[in-house]
């Protein structure tokens, strides 16, 4: 296989099944075990002709795998997606899990920056979730003022 086979694998939602969230559970753990915080990882495949090949990854690559393998142990469904991919309306309100009409509001009020491709909205995937951690942050803002609220009013949080 080269490079070009697999320019098609981005923004593929993976979803395990029951055997291979317990593969994914156990080999999680096992890489986990043997994680370096150096630059690199050195990994050892076997080939199917039984041939030892040694490929190194960056350490943050090798993260990222292991990050994959706990969601799947975990029975997640997984999508990579680079930063810079593009979204349709359509898939932008999945991941934000809205409406895609409430989607619209918020390109058109301007909450969320987007393009038009002839009749069509485009959105960058790095707009959508820099919309996204604004949104947490004021949610964890107004929870914490919620909790001192309540803590001042005696309420026993």
């Amino acid at each position: 296989m080269n490079q070009s086979d697999f320019s098609n694998l981005t923004n593929i939602v993976v979803t395990p099944t029951e055997k291979e969230t317990i593969l994914a559970q156990e080999s999680s753990q096992f890489l986990l075990s043997h994680l370096n915080t150096e630059s690199s990882q050195n990994l050892k495949i076997i080939s199917d002709q039984g041939e030892n090949l040694t490929v190194k990854v960056p350490a943050s690559a090798f993260r990222l795998f292991i990050n994959i393998l706990t969601e799947m142990a975990q029975g997640n469904s997984v999508t990579l997606m680079p930063i810079h991919a593009e979204l349709t309306t359509l898939q932008a309100a999945e991941i934000l899990n809205v409406s895609r009409t409430d989607l619209i509001k918020l390109l058109e009020s301007g909450e969320i920056s987007f393009r038009k491709v002839g009749n069509h909205r485009r959105i960058l995937y790095q707009d959508l979730r820099e919309y996204q951690n604004k949104i947490n942050a004021k949610r964890r803002e107004t929870l914490a003022e919620l909790a001192t609220q309540a803590q001042a009013l005696n309420m026993g949080y």
